[in-house]
């Protein structure tokens, strides 16, 4: 006999309904209403909000750092229990910045990428035309989808420090792989923050872009005074110095989205990275030159 859960997630299993549900829709007034209502912390608004929630998860909470939530939006954003993600502590190594499934993957060819298979996009329409796109020329860049049940915080990849952030204000469509298929340069049209780093060994450049979704478009982001959302009116180039270490937190989404990460020329994959893998923070992802 068919679960409710069961019936659920095979009706949103449906490319065309998943699609018409989660884009063809007042995408940034429900993204502004689900802000609202996840905060609301009367017991049975949340407990109902949390049992709905979970017929369209797989959430795990085994590894959460609490288990009794005030609201919707405190499971969305909690934290794990100490040594849940194992850093890997080679300092040749850069690792996953967050959870996630790995999307789109390859070589900069010409500030062209791809966030699916056929849907190219630009560097330029990406990181904004002020961006030198010839530091990425032959680099590296890795899609990391954060699904909705997943840990939605994310974390320095490696050493270093924090120089620039630029945030453009933006769209939310959804992002997961039915969206990308069907809406050409998706990313460059999602709310998102492009995080400008240095590694601390080798002094890397390496580009950092959480991009935000239908439901979220609120990114939060340690060392700053600022949260991003799709009503922010500040400034949009911010210069910084945050320092990190590696597997430190940078910041969070207020739900799943995803994280796009470029390194430059001479970086490779680490072994076993592929398209479709399932990542843990704190797992190899790229090694660094020598």
């Amino acid at each position: 006999m068919m679960t409710v859960q069961k019936f659920v997630r095979k009706i949103f299993s449906q490319e065309d309904l998943n699609f018409l549900l989660t884009n063809r829709i007042p995408r940034i007034t429900l993204t502004h209403f689900m802000g609202w209502f996840s905060k609301i912390r009367t017991p049975w608004i949340k407990n109902v909000s949390i049992a709905v929630w979970k017929l369209f998860t797989d959430i795990d909470l085994d590894e959460a750092k609490k288990t009794n939530f005030v609201s919707l939006h405190d499971l969305f954003v909690r934290e794990l229990k100490p040594h849940a993600r194992p850093i890997d502590v080679d300092e040749k190594i850069m690792v996953s910045p967050c959870d996630g499934i790995v999307g789109a993957l390859g070589t900069v060819v010409d500030g062209l990428v791809y966030q699916a298979k056929g849907f190219p996009y630009t560097l330029e329409d990406l990181l904004g035309i002020e961006e030198p796109i010839e530091q990425w020329r032959n680099g590296m860049f890795m899609t990391i989808r954060i699904t909705s049940a997943m840990y939605h915080r994310f974390h320095a990849p490696a050493d270093g420090s924090i120089q620039h952030i630029r945030y453009f204000s933006g769209d939310t469509w959804n992002v997961n792989p039915i969206a990308l298929n069907r809406i050409k340069k998706l990313f460059c049209k999602n709310e998102r923050a492009y995080l400008k780093m240095t590694t601390a060994r080798g002094k890397h450049l390496i580009g950092l872009v959480p991009v935000a979704a239908v439901l979220v478009a609120s990114i939060r982001i340690h060392g700053i005074d600022t949260v991003f959302h799709t009503r922010y009116q500040g400034k949009t180039e911010i210069a910084c110095d945050i320092n990190f270490g590696k597997g430190e937190e940078l910041g969070w989404f207020e739900h799943g989205s995803t994280i796009l990460m470029f390194v430059p020329q001479g970086f490779k994959f680490a072994s076993g990275i592929e398209e479709g893998l399932r990542l843990k923070m704190g797992q190899a992802l790229f090694e660094m030159p020598q």
